[in-house]
């Protein structure tokens, strides 16, 4: 099995159903999806700013929102499992510091997937700096520690550049 974290920053491309329902056709193995909260999520943490939610509440809402944000995925058609981010509760810090990223490469460490693909609007690095990466806000803070630890396979794809060449 291979983990697709598909970046909330996607949501609004025009041409992601069909454009992330080829990507998955095309991989060699079953894809698990955890879908990202993107603007599902930045209400729970605009909500979080104005109200000052515990911890534990604001996580709860966040994986509501990203199982909001499968279900949006799920009207434009694609058809693999979703992951269902109340699975995720257990094992990870509950703060702003842990977003899908993490939840995705919890996901495919505890489901033993040979590797995690995350789909998303920016080009990563390719040598693997995932401290970096935290450091540019381009995954979350959490995410280098998980895979550091676990030593996990990720791929990181600009997908927002490929929808935008087809």
């Amino acid at each position: 099995m291979i983990v697709v974290k598909v970046g909330g920053s996607l949501y609004d491309h025009p041409r992601l159903g069909p454009g992330l329902r080829a990507f998955l056709q095309a991989l060699p193995e079953y894809a698990l999806i955890v879908p990202g909260g993107g603007p599902f999520a930045n209400v729970v943490r605009k909500m979080d700013s104005v109200h000052g939610l515990s911890a534990r509440a604001s996580h709860q809402l966040a994986l509501q929102a990203m199982n909001f944000a499968g279900r949006f995925l799920r009207e434009l058609g694609i058809p693999n499992e979703m992951l269902d981010a109340a699975e995720c509760l257990d094992g990870l810090p509950h703060s702003w510091d842990v977003t899908s990223d993490s939840i995705a490469a919890w996901a495919a460490i505890t489901r033993k997937a040979s590797r995690l693909i995350l789909l998303k609007s920016v080009d990563l690095p390719r040598d693997g700096n995932w401290r970096e990466a935290a450091d540019r806000g381009w995954v979350d803070p959490h995410f280098p520690a998980l895979v550091e630890k676990h030593v996990l396979e990720v791929e990181a794809i600009d997908f927002r550049s490929k929808l935008d060449a087809t």
